[in-house]
């Protein structure tokens, strides 16, 4: 927004001019921030030891030489150490219009950066469906992509396949082995069986068949530890084997991630490292390195405590005794390859890898790789009753939750009888969309590090502050669109002087900032917030201001209540949330 853009410089630029009066250093940096009661607020706080003044006192100061109103500043006040700047509405409201109106869709898109950012999410092991324990890995890393995107940067998004170890082995020994009659006793057997159809649910079934047919079985357990052993000595018919049931599981996850609007556009499987090779260049890389040292059993490791890791933790072992690779060695190979084809690499990351994201850096120095990764790290989701876990049997899949929420989607859409002029098709489409939009909102809400115990009652909210309002405010606005028929967009600030409508135009003004601030921080809870912000907003006006029977100032309040539904239309995009036009 070229009027905020110009805001902000003029504040700057009257607060140095204060500061320079009092004497102040010429290079003091100034924080900006946007508060709930002004435009824009300086915080005086970082000022305070250079002008050995408390920032209160600071703030009095400044604001005492600062006449008001000048240029876009419209009035100025010091509130506990804040400078709290207001901007001339009328000029903000000119310009919002005139930008959104001109913009359409486009608003908030920014110039290509020629910037390639990897976004490397999910990434969840194949061997069973996604539950939502883990379903914050996906919808954060969409969010956090479709945001990236709109910031004009060139957006990967990654699925790393572990198609490696002992669950995936087994899992394969069990499609071979496992006769479909073990696999329907065993579900006749299994309390409270799922009776999913989809193959991720069904390929469980073989797993567990495999386990108990395994368990005490020398000859059968030997038979895995020789596969395990071929694979990860590159043994290629062995790998492709795996590779395929890996496959066939990872098309019922994508299935899943369909369903919630998350699609990848690439996938790397673990198993590459081993058959290209280039997981044993990372071995003898570590190995060449001053910090490599041997186990007694022949193991490798490189000795982290120069890197600010201490304790049991500063081995990094990235060898076995009988000399294959983990893991860690494998994750090195491919950071290493995401590096080439990627300016910026973040990983959307579980709490619980914190300590192997931090030995993974330090190894990556080791190698001499000046780049490294950006961590969002994300607590997980439990129940009520603790933590989820398939092996326990304590797990909601995400497929059910799905479905749950289009159900109670379409329930509550006909039992509001605002159904009564829509195709079957068209019901069951908005279901999908308020349903899934129920989810993702409120899982995306919380900030990331936040704890989130998962209530049904919550993820499928359509009231306050939950995906289905968002959607609703939207199709609100599409309504009234649809009822004032053609209109002419009339862009002069002049004609809207009410406090909500100028309330919801400087809250419209400031998407680019959020995404700004998204992109600096990877905080995605932004949007949510923001959303419902906006949403907030335009209710207020619509409740409070006339639109349709409005005079002279009707074309100006559309053109408003339009521009609104392009903010709103592309929140919900990043969102990856359907944006229904009636509801």
């Amino acid at each position: 927004m070229k009027v905020q853009e110009q805001f902000e410089k003029e504040c700057e630029q009257a607060v140095r001019s204060a500061l320079a009066d009092m004497g102040a250093p010429a290079d003091l940096k100034l924080v900006k921030e946007v508060p709930d009661n002004a435009d824009l607020a300086i915080p005086c706080f970082t000022l305070s030891k250079a002008l050995r003044m408390p920032p209160v006192a600071i703030a009095e100061k400044i604001a005492e030489k600062i006449e008001t109103p000048c240029g876009l500043i419209s009035s100025l006040s010091a509130l506990n150490g804040y400078l709290n700047f207001t901007a001339d509405s009328e000029a903000v409201v000119n310009d919002v219009l005139e930008e959104i109106s001109s913009r359409k869709e486009d608003f908030g898109k920014s110039p290509k950066t020629g910037i390639r950012v990897n976004v490397e999410h999910t990434s969840t092991n194949p061997t069973g469906p996604v539950h939502v324990g883990r379903a914050r890995n996906p919808i954060i890393g969409d969010t956090l992509a479709r945001c990236l995107r709109m910031r004009g940067h060139d957006v990967t998004t990654e699925y790393y396949v572990n198609d490696v170890g002992k669950q995936v082995v087994m899992m394969s020994w069990g499609v071979a082995n496992v006769t479909p009659e073990e696999v329907q006793k065993e579900i006749e057997e299994t309390e409270k069986a799922d009776d999913n159809p989809k193959v991720d649910h069904r390929l469980v079934y073989n797993y567990r068949v495999a386990t108990k047919k395994i368990h005490n079985n020398a000859p059968m357990e030997e038979e895995i530890a020789q596969m395990l052993r071929k694979f990860e000595s590159g043994d290629a018919e062995t790998i492709d084997y795996v590779k395929n049931v890996a496959e066939t599981m990872l098309s019922g996850i994508n299935a899943t991630l369909a369903d919630i609007n998350v699609s990848l556009d690439r996938y790397t499987w673990e198993s590459t490292f081993i058959k290209n090779g280039a997981a044993k260049d990372i071995v003898e890389k570590l190995k060449a390195s001053k910090y490599a040292g041997q186990e007694e059993d022949g193991a490798w490791y490189v000795d982290l405590k120069d890197f600010g890791i201490h304790g049991k933790n500063t081995k990094f072992t990235f060898t076995r005794s009988d000399g294959t690779t983990l893991y860690t060695t494998r994750d090195l190979a491919y950071h290493e390859d995401k590096f080439t084809r990627s300016d910026r690499v973040i990983d959307v990351l579980g709490e619980d890898q914190k300590l192997g994201s931090q030995q993974l850096v330090s190894a990556l120095q080791i190698m001499g790789e000046e780049k490294k990764p950006e961590p969002l790290f994300y607590a997980f989701v439990s129940l009520p009753e603790g933590r989820m876990s398939t092996r326990k049997g304590v797990v909601v899949y995400l497929d059910d939750l799905i479905d749950e929420a289009t159900d109670r989607a379409l329930k509550a859409i006909k039992e509001g009888n605002k159904c009564k002029d829509m195709s079957e098709e068209e019901i069951m489409r908005i279901a999908k969309d308020i349903g899934v939009g129920a989810v993702r909102y409120n899982i995306v809400r919380v900030g990331a590090d936040k704890q989130l115990v998962f209530k049904w009652e919550d993820a499928l909210s359509f009231d306050g502050n939950s995906g289905p309002y968002l959607q609703y405010v939207y199709a609100r606005s599409c309504s009234i669109l649809r009822k004032a028929g053609d209109f002419k967009r009339d862009t002069d600030g002049s004609k809207l002087t009410d406090e909500y409508e100028i309330k919801l135009a400087k809250t419209l003004s400031k998407f680019e900032s959020v995404l700004a601030d998204i992109d600096a921080t990877k905080r995605v809870n932004m949007m949510p917030a923001y959303g419902h912000e906006v949403a907030a907003a335009f209710n207020q006006f619509y409740a409070q201001v006339p639109v349709l029977q409005a005079g002279s100032n009707r074309d100006a309040r559309l053109t408003l209540v339009e521009c609104t539904k392009y903010v709103l239309g592309n929140v919900l995009w990043c969102l990856g949330m359907g944006a229904p036009e009636a509801m």
